[in-house]
């Protein structure tokens, strides 16, 4: 069970009784009826031939309370847009499937590319990115949550703990960021988040001193999970926020949360005893994928946030970052394998140690990318930018969404 500590400036919510989910349901009905609630699933087409997504849309078929669903498909064919049509059809609520490789959603792309407002990069965060906008555009779900289509271990409860912040018209939280504990096949995971990040924050306070950004990284360094791929927000977040295209859109999202708001309109809440999904490889061969990639895309991320905030970094600052990270995660190290030992759980102190060498060697090439290219820009533009230059972009969206499905779905 967990404990009821508040650390940092983030309210926790945590999982104290084991609450029915009946319960948490019961009173999402009551807050639909005055708050209207929607998803966001961003999903790879290969994902709708695992194990994790059919049983994923068979638990939502009981969240009565949802009124929409908006899934984002990637790399799909023509063929494979109509069949997840087939697929997400057993959903009760009203759901749309945005086909992103499709020729009119393309179209429309490239008409914001041509104006340097489409996301520069392939992946999650522009399939997120244009799931906001398709829910922006239809102006019905008033609190929306998110999450990824690979969770094995996925019950509806997940979904419930993850709204209900957003969703209670008497909490006045804006966001709402998930956690969990990482463990699978008695291991424990989560490697970015407990190797990477959180030694990289407390790296950072040494090197920068804790209050030299303001409040940033004591807010950052409160998260229990701040990679969870899972949060929802109220529908006012969406037209200003900006989000990373590459690895870096869990924590880019935080920071535009923070940029946006104060910290107690922002909340975290455990929403899993017990959560899986399909595993990054480290990917020490070819350090441009996997989770070498990651590591270097949230550094760097990481680090344009603190520029924004009037730190100025040199190469001397990496290398002091560096050496500080270094020891910092080489005790955390211990620190987990002493965890897992009294919970029975095993961790390869040799495989966290690599992965330490690694993150500590990709600080560097991050601190590199970052001097070299001053003038680049790591976010996509906000929605509201994007209406601003395109008045009637939401419409292009809905149309573009129902004419696929109007053609495709016969």
């Amino acid at each position: 069970m967990a404990d009821f500590h508040q650390g940092g400036i983030v309210t926790t919510l945590h999982n104290l009784t084991q609450r029915p989910l009946a319960e948490l349901e019961a009173e999402l009905t009551e807050f639909s009826k005055t708050r209207p609630m929607g998803l966001i699933l961003p999903s790879l087409y290969s994902e709708l031939q695992t194990k994790a997504l059919p049983h994923i849309v068979d638990e939502l078929k009981g969240a009565a309370y949802l009124g929409d669903i908006v899934i984002g498909l990637d790399r799909s064919t023509s063929d494979e847009y109509k069949h997840a049509l087939d697929f997400f059809s057993e959903l009760p609520q009203r759901h749309k499937v945005l086909w992103n490789d499709g020729p009119r959603l393309r179209a429309i792309d490239q008409k914001l590319k041509d104006m340097g407002l489409a996301p520069e990069e392939e992946g999650k965060g522009r399939n997120v990115w244009y799931c906001l906008g398709y829910t922006l555009a239809t102006g019905r779900a008033e609190a929306i949550a998110l999450h990824d289509c690979d969770i094995l271990t996925y019950d509806r409860s997940l979904l419930a703990r993850l709204i209900y912040p957003v969703a209670n018209p008497q909490f006045s939280y804006q966001f709402s960021k998930g956690y969990y504990s990482r463990l699978s096949d008695g291991k424990l995971n989560g490697r970015v988040t407990r190797l990477l990040v959180t030694p990289l924050l407390r790296a950072l306070e040494q090197v920068l001193g804790r209050d030299s950004p303001g409040d940033y990284l004591r807010y950052m360094d409160g998260f229990r999970y701040p990679l969870a791929g899972e949060f929802s927000f109220r529908k006012d977040v969406i037209p200003d926020i900006r989000l990373p295209s590459d690895w870096g859109l869990e924590v880019g999202v935080l920071s535009e949360m923070h940029r946006n708001y104060s910290p107690n309109k922002i909340c975290q809440v455990d929403i899993a005893e017990v959560y899986d999904h399909k595993h990054q490889d480290m990917s020490l061969e070819d350090k441009e994928k996997g989770l070498s990639k990651m590591s270097i895309d949230i550094s760097k991320l990481l680090f344009r946030k603190l520029a924004t905030k009037g730190v100025v970094f040199t190469s001397e600052t990496f290398r002091a970052l560096k050496a500080s990270y270094y020891r910092t995660a080489l005790d955390f190290v211990e620190m987990y394998k002493n965890d897992a030992a009294i919970n029975g759980l095993s961790v390869d102190v040799h495989k966290e140690e690599q992965a330490v060498e690694l993150f500590a060697e990709n600080l560097i090439k991050a601190g590199d990318r970052f001097l070299e290219s001053p003038m680049e820009t790591p976010f996509i533009p906000s929605w509201s930018r994007v209406q601003s230059a395109i008045p009637d972009i939401f419409d292009q969206l809905l149309n573009a969404v129902e004419e696929d499905y109007e053609e495709f779905s016969k």
